[in-house]
């Protein structure tokens, strides 16, 4: 399929049915030339505008128990296993309300407990459930988790807590995933998300461009997650980490990040699209506007677990100039 005709099929099955780009269909957007980048961009927006709205859904991050997990992620400075500076540190509760506190000064709707764990034992979740607890009764904001591979039980608990959305990614393509993590399986991360939704709570899930996949391996994810339809797609482009076995990767072109913004667009029309980890690196500020005019809907504002980001007011600057409104608190419940 010609450069034109995939856009031609695209503008005429996403645009017009809101129905997403198959696996195929994906690789052929993904794989067209650079100078045909602006024409995919500007329809992603407009598939964007028509089937999500003008909206942006603001979020920030903190890190619950950050380090000294024993996962072997290859992309992760987190790791126990790698030679990398973070060790591990636990947040105290009162730290994790003022954190949220902060970011729902920035006009952000969500905020989320992360931690640094294969998947949580008795001590994290109860620290979880104190920290849920007070973060809702101080401040107004939906609060998500992400605490790595959960049992039933545990999904359970989460949502009996209040948790509005749980993020699990599953990182990258099931082809690619032995490259990337050899301490667990991408369907144990795959039996996490499905638990996740059929307990009733929002799913977030997305992952990782540029550890090495090919462009059909980044088409086989899209169609994945396709398939999995999580309610918000966190897309990340990989930071390399000093330590880590990705650390000498190069950061993706961004070309080739700005293509992968769009194709995903393309391929889950409906679904939240959301900046997160890298984007400074591997776009910097012209493209960070490029990616919010090629799909994207949502942005993580502030710093991420163990990376700087921009600052939140450079963020929300761009969002004022852009015209683009943050979706208020009562539009996500």
């Amino acid at each position: 399929m010609t450069g034109t005709g995939i856009l031609d099929v695209a503008r005429d099955q996403v645009l017009g049915e809101g129905r997403g780009l198959s696996e195929a269909q994906a690789l052929a957007c993904l794989t067209l030339p650079d100078d045909r980048l602006p024409d995919l961009l500007a329809l992603a927006h407009e598939v964007r505008l028509a089937w999500c709205g003008p909206e942006v859904e603001v979020e920030g991050i903190v890190s619950l128990k950050t380090g000294g997990c024993p996962e072997d992620c290859h992309f992760c400075s987190q790791s126990g296993r790698f030679e990398s500076p973070v060790r591990s540190v636990w947040l105290e509760i009162p730290r994790l309300v003022e954190a949220a506190r902060e970011t729902a000064a920035t006009g952000a709707t969500e905020f989320c407990i992360v931690a640094a764990v294969r998947g949580p034992d008795r001590r994290l979740m109860d620290q979880v459930r104190q920290g849920v607890k007070a973060i809702r009764e101080a401040v107004d904001i939906n609060v998500a988790c992400s605490l790595g591979m959960l049992t039933r039980a545990q999904v359970d608990e989460l949502a009996e807590m209040g948790v509005h959305r749980y993020n699990h990614n599953l990182e990258t393509a099931r082809s690619h995933f032995p490259q990337v993590v050899t301490t667990h399986t991408w369907e144990e991360r795959w039996e996490t998300c499905r638990m996740v939704r059929a307990a009733g709570m929002e799913l977030c899930c997305g992952g990782i461009v540029g550890m090495g996949e090919t462009a059909g391996q980044r088409a086989e994810f899209a169609a994945q997650l396709g398939e999995l339809a999580p309610d918000e797609i966190p897309l990340n482009f990989l930071n390399p980490r000093p330590g880590t076995p990705f650390a000498g990767l190069p950061p993706l072109d961004g070309r080739e990040a700005l293509k992968t913004i769009a194709t995903f667009r393309l391929a889950l029309p409906r679904t939240i699209l959301r900046y997160a980890g890298g984007r400074e690196l591997t776009l910097g500020d012209l493209g960070t506007r490029e990616g919010m005019l090629g799909g994207v809907n949502a942005i993580i504002v502030g710093n991420y677990l163990t990376t700087l980001g921009r600052p939140p007011e450079a963020d929300l600057a761009l969002l004022r100039d852009l015209k683009m409104p943050i979706k208020a608190l009562s539009d996500t419940l």
